[in-house]
């Protein structure tokens, strides 16, 4: 396998950018994750902050960006990151999905936020994919499953979510409830069984405080495409807080 699969805790907007302190591990993190992987020739997004009722694939070239966020300071809807698209891969992917083009929609911060820490040159090529508004757990799953013909291809494969994404209970003591979460997401991402880590993904509401971290699910939906498409045990590469709270990435290679 010559791709690589990271599902990422991508924080709060846009303020991985804008120098806050509860951020700067995750900071740190972004900035290193080139060290770990070879560097793809395409990356491919799949952002919780878009959904569709069918797959849907950006397939402009240069798409621009989407500041789809409110209330942060002006310089965050000033940023810049010309990112160009790759239309080849773009309409490969929506073949294998059965999906739709998708033109006028710039890049959302689910995609050039994280990018911009860890590929700040801008120089590869992205495609970004859509999550399914009916937020099945089994859908996502074979979305990614539909995907593995590009296993073989020297492409990094993104899932931008967040491991806990509870916006009301940011700021409050909760530790042992997120963290007996995160635990059972370690697990299950982890197994050498890949039967068993599509059990406890797919079943992830059965896990203990499910829907206290995720009382809608979309930011944890791109890890079931990831773990659809990677069907392997995958690795742990960060384990810490962003904004007080307890979250989790992973690697398969």
């Amino acid at each position: 396998m010559s791709a690589h699969i990271v599902y990422l805790s991508h924080g709060g907007g846009p303020l991985p950018i804008l120098g806050d302190a509860g951020h700067r591990r995750m900071v740190e993190f972004m900035k290193d994750l080139p060290t770990r992987i070879p560097r793809p020739k395409a990356i491919v997004v799949f952002s919780a902050h878009w959904e569709e009722r069918r797959p849907h694939v950006i397939v402009d070239e240069e798409p621009g960006l989407y500041y789809d966020y409110y209330g942060f300071p002006s310089n965050s809807y000033d940023v810049d990151y010309p990112i160009k698209g790759d239309v080849a891969l773009s309409k490969r992917i929506l073949a294998l999905l059965g999906g739709e083009e998708q033109r006028g929609r710039g890049w959302d911060h689910g995609v050039f936020i994280p990018l911009m820490l860890s590929f700040p040159e801008a120089t590869i090529p992205v495609v970004q994919v859509s999550q399914l508004s009916s937020l099945d757990a089994g859908a996502h799953y074979r979305l990614g499953e539909a995907l593995r013909p590009l296993l073989d291809e020297e492409i990094l494969f993104i899932g931008s979510g967040f491991s806990f994404h509870n916006m009301r209970a940011f700021g409050r003591d909760d530790g042992k409830m997120n963290s007996e979460f995160q635990e059972y997401l370690i697990s299950a991402c982890t197994t050498e069984d890949p039967a068993r880590q599509r059990e406890l993904l797919l079943n992830w509401e059965a896990a203990p405080n499910a829907r206290y971290c995720h009382p809608r699910e979309e930011h944890l939906l791109s890890l079931h495409i990831c773990a659809g498409l990677a069907q392997r045990a995958g690795t742990v590469i960060f384990d810490d807080q962003i904004m007080g709270k307890r979250a989790t990435a992973y690697l398969w290679k």
